[in-house]
């Protein structure tokens, strides 16, 4: 194998276990290998999130609206590695609590990563719908 199929499968690797801890509701896993200095762009507001605190507590707003059976997955994950920046898109898909029932929530996922220390961390994540 080479560096970059090797740094991507740790990429796709990093992509599935955060996934898996959204499921989880789990704050640790979600927050591994995010940057201190995350930059984040959501959904829901607040619009535009900076900091690993700003962050976490975006997470207390979806696990509040997130309907069983908990679902955070993804599908056509593409990812570009270069030698010390890469970046994921991917479509998501969840299940949300709203009023009169649960409604499921499809959106678009970019993740850009940057190599510190010879390892891969979560540098910036947007999350968009398409507009309607």
């Amino acid at each position: 194998m080479n560096i970059r199929s090797d740094d991507e499968r740790i990429l796709r690797q990093m992509i599935a276990d955060w996934s898996a801890a959204a499921r989880r509701r789990d704050y640790d896993g979600v927050l591994a290998h995010h940057a201190a200095d995350i930059l984040m762009f959501d959904l829901p507001p607040p619009f535009q999130s900076e900091g690993l605190e700003a962050y976490r507590k975006t997470w207390d707003l979806f696990f509040s609206t997130m309907a069983e059976p908990a679902t955070f997955d993804f599908s056509d994950v593409r990812v570009t590695v270069g030698s010390d920046l890469a970046f994921a898109t991917a479509h998501g898909k969840c299940l949300s609590k709203e009023k009169g029932g649960v409604t499921e929530v499809h959106f678009r996922l970019t993740m850009c990563f940057e190599k510190r220390d010879d390892a891969w961390v979560i540098v910036h994540e947007h999350h968009s719908e398409p507009a309607t």
